[in-house]
């Protein structure tokens, strides 16, 4: 009997790791650098602060003197880390099929976890000044991770694992 295209649409399909995590990686390390420069902006920091900052869990202090090349550390960084966050994704889907079967949810899910991963276990680990608690900060990040970060790349996981 033939499947329906509803089913077919759901299934699970050979896994696509390149597409995945390239399409996913890129994705959420582009919306997530514009949340981050246009949440810097908007609070009146410079975006080139905030990219800074990122190279500055490598550099220290000193990454804030050294103009635009920690600029472009920092940003290089970032996206290594987002591809990072998609390879996780994607090789735990493979273990757990259901994070793509429910991939709205694991996403959303997915989001929170980037982000107490880093806030909690990264930043602390690196070189990079830690700020005070702010709840506003705490919903704000959680918001860009989820909708940046965790969401994009749960639904191309799911994309690129789908029979075609």
């Amino acid at each position: 009997m033939a499947a329906t295209s509803s089913s077919n649409a759901l299934s699970i399909g050979r896994p696509r790791a390149f597409e995945a995590i390239v399409y996913g990686g890129l994705v959420a390390g582009v919306l997530d650098f514009l949340a981050a420069s246009i949440n810097a902006y908007l609070r009146g920091t410079s975006p080139v602060r905030v990219w800074q900052y990122v190279a500055s869990g490598l550099l220290g202090p000193a990454s804030f003197g050294r103009g635009y090349w920690s600029v472009l550390l920092g940003v290089l960084c970032h996206f290594v880390i987002a591809f990072g966050a998609a390879i996780v994704f994607f090789f735990a889907s493979l273990r757990f099929p259901i994070l793509i079967q429910q991939a709205v949810i694991f996403g959303i899910v997915y989001g929170v976890v980037v982000y107490f991963f880093m806030s909690r276990v990264v930043v602390p680990l690196s070189a990079a000044r830690t700020f005070p608690f702010s709840f506003q900060g705490l919903i704000t990040g959680l918001i860009i991770h989820i909708v940046c970060v965790g969401l994009p790349i749960a639904l191309l996981t799911r994309r690129a694992r789908r029979v075609k």
